[in-house]
């Protein structure tokens, strides 16, 4: 539509309508800020218990004004190096957990995925994507990351690679377009400062650098000099190639910028290159496609692939492989899937056709919400949900945010029954669970093993689950570590086992969790 169009559209709404509406973004946003923080929803974010050592860290970094460098929660780790690389994204969960309990980390989650996916949308429509098109397929991407939906800090990784593809896109297309499209690149060392200490999704924007560069250097070299507009657009690519190459070093050296400098890439390379942990932590595995979740990734797979095969010519080399590296990923790891999807909707939804009987309403209605630029409703519904959360989460004499432990879940009986009973540690639970006692007994009680797969290494994992599964040589483990509580889950071979094997006895049981102790 002409730039008139969308001006008389404006002069019509009239700025003050403009700022107070809310947009379609901007009830995407509400919509999911609210059901996340306000629904059962908010259990299932705090359904992995690493968020527990998580909120710890966090604490600890508070009391001691310093990073660790050691490992204090785990009785089998303790004074053994351990990199606490997330550890910015640690002090922000543990000050809100000391200031408004977990409702303070579910609340920050929320936030966090709700601006995910509503700046997505926005992106989207900015694209030119019709507005029906662009809903369905963050409707999409939504569904298909909630098999991530954790309080977790791959979340904010999410946002990240979100701004990041967002720079890195529009910087090419205002190439393209001659009107130069570098200034927003010098913004991406800076965000690599605070990325690289928020979470290991940086190596995600290296990747994209890598894609964006290998783009602008293929438009470098195919251009021809024959003709005046090839041989400007040849220059152009060049300088591109040159401002990318700039922008990755200082890139790189921000990511130097951290508490552990260059060990800590080589640490992230070790753990990511470790064959045995890569095959033996779930998230790690290869999605299966009878989950709701990793269907509706697999829609997305599919509709990528029928825009492909339509609109292929279009296709932008970095486009190209930026869904190269989405698909390989996506499929690779489980984890990776809401990456993935954000990076598929980003390329693929201005690829849609527009069906041509209803594009004009929807070309107008997509200009409407580009104008919406206020985002009250969206400022109004944070400072709200906050407040609420600090108010122990009641509205007037109702509770309406009561963000807890699932105790379907968790071992929560199990532990209340641990502290009062004032039980002794090392508690030895399953790894998936050691977080969680983290958040409940530390310092009171060390745990044996939790999820911090890089910090116990593969030969300590290798032991671990040999007992787990109580194959040949299981009690090995149990002697070497001195366990003096076990905490299994109620159906588990371990805890029946251990239930007939002399020297031990069950102190306490219920749907969820059994406690095991040594009979001395």
């Amino acid at each position: 539509m002409a730039d008139g169009s969308r001006s008389s559209t404006k002069a019509e709404t009239g700025a003050w309508v403009r700022w107070v509406m809310p947009s379609a973004g901007d009830l995407i946003f509400v919509l999911l800020l609210v059901t996340l923080a306000f629904t059962p929803l908010s259990m299932r974010l705090l359904g992995d218990a690493g968020i527990g050592w998580h909120i710890r860290t966090g604490q600890q970094i508070v009391v001691t004004h310093a990073i660790p460098r050691v490992d204090s929660f785990s009785s089998t780790m303790a004074g053994k190096p351990w990199f606490a690389w997330e550890w910015l994204y640690d002090i922000a969960v543990g000050m809100l957990e000391a200031m408004l309990g977990l409702n303070g980390v579910v609340w920050f989650t929320s936030v966090v995925i709700a601006a995910v996916f509503a700046w997505m949308f926005r992106l989207l429509i900015a694209r030119g994507t019709n507005l029906v098109v662009a809903l369905g397929l963050v409707l999409l991407a939504v569904s298909g990351s909630m098999i991530h939906f954790l309080a977790r800090p791959h979340v904010v990784s999410w946002l990240f690679t979100l701004a990041w593809f967002w720079i890195l896109d529009s910087s090419e297309r205002q190439s393209f377009d001659g009107r130069g499209g570098r200034q927003w690149l010098w913004a991406l060392p800076p965000l690599m400062l605070v990325w690289v200490n928020v979470h290991g999704g940086f190596l995600v924007g290296f990747v994209l650098l890598g894609v964006f560069l290998l783009g602008a250097a293929w438009n470098w070299f195919r251009a021809r000099q024959d003709r005046i507009e090839e041989l400007l657009q040849k220059i152009a690519a060049r300088n591109r190639v040159r401002n990318l190459a700039w922008v990755s070093l200082l890139s790189a050296a921000a990511s130097l910028v951290n508490p552990y400098g260059w060990n800590l890439h080589l640490h992230v390379y070790r753990y990511l290159s470790d064959r045995f942990l890569m095959d033996h932590i779930d998230e790690f595995q290869s999605p299966n496609f009878h989950g709701i979740a990793q269907r509706c990734f697999l829609v997305l797979l599919l509709i990528t692939l029928i825009v492909l095969a339509v609109r292929g010519s279009e296709v932008r080399i970095s486009a190209g492989l930026t869904v190269l590296f989405a698909v390989y990923a996506g499929l690779y790891a489980s984890r990776n899937i809401p990456v993935s999807s954000i990076l598929l909707v980003l390329v693929v939804g201005p690829l849609v056709p527009a069906g041509s009987l209803t594009h004009g309403l929807f070309q107008r209605m997509a200009v409407v919400e580009h104008g919406l630029r206020g985002h009250l409703w969206a400022i109004v519904a944070v400072v709200v949900t906050f407040l609420i959360g600090a108010s122990g989460g009641r509205v007037g004499s109702g509770v309406a945010m009561d963000a807890h432990f699932s105790p379907q879940r968790m071992p929560v009986e199990a532990v209340n029954y641990l502290e009062k009973q004032q039980v002794q540690g090392p508690v030895l639970s399953p790894d998936y669970w050691g977080g969680y006692l983290i958040y409940r007994l530390y310092p009171k009680a060390g745990v044996v093993v939790d999820d911090r797969h890089d910090l116990y290494g593969e030969e300590f994992f290798k032991s671990y689950l040999k007992m787990i599964h109580v194959e040949p040589g299981w009690e090995e483990f149990l002697r070497m570590h001195q366990a003096s509580c076990v905490l299994l889950p109620r159906q588990s071979a371990l805890a029946d086992r251990l239930a007939v094997t002399t020297g031990w006895k069950k102190i306490y049981a219920d749907d969820v969790a059994v406690v095991l102790v040594r009979d001395r």
